[in-house]
């Protein structure tokens, strides 16, 4: 597990503005071009918005079970199982609307930043987590707020990439 270098309130600020950065960065875009995607090999922006959110929505799950049951082991083995392509394809990322995801998005994050600051010591508590083919590791829940603030940083960036060089705008 890395150490956080941040201040926990700055973090916390960051992923409670995620569902803002992702709205932004689709914000002006036509229903066609979600369907943009870098190249044949990427992913759409539509399904980033989809897989930000999924992904947001399981490890919310990670979040409140370490704040319930620090003793609990958080296993995404049927997660990790199949490639995420699997994932977009099962769950339908290219063809789902994507209000729903974000309408989704901005309640988990409220949510998970409500239960932080009610409940002592939120951001220490820790969870065990099995990760695929490795050790089993202890993260606080901290950490699992910091990754995922960064995910939709990444995610944004990658949106932004796809706007300058395929649609021609920011």
């Amino acid at each position: 597990m890395s150490e956080q270098a941040n201040d926990p309130a700055e973090i916390l600020a960051r992923y409670a503005d995620g569902p803002t950065a992702l709205e932004e960065a689709i914000a002006g875009l036509a229903e066609a071009e979600l369907d943009t995607a870098l190249d044949d090999e990427s992913w759409t922006i539509r399904q980033i918005v989809h897989h930000v959110v999924d992904g947001d929505d399981i490890w919310k799950v990670c979040i409140k079970t370490a704040l319930g049951n620090s003793e609990a082991v958080f296993d995404l083995q049927w997660y990790w199982a199949m490639p995420q392509t699997e994932w977009a394809e099962s769950w339908a990322y290219a063809e789902r609307a994507i209000g729903p995801s974000l309408v989704l998005f901005a309640a988990n994050r409220r949510h998970v930043g409500q239960l932080v600051q009610a409940i002592p010591g939120a951001w220490e508590r820790e969870i065990m987590v099995e990760w695929p083919h490795q050790e089993k590791e202890r993260v606080t829940v901290g950490w699992v707020i910091e990754m995922q603030a960064g995910h939709v940083t990444g995610h944004v960036e990658d949106i932004q990439k796809i706007r300058r060089t395929r649609l021609g705008n920011d």
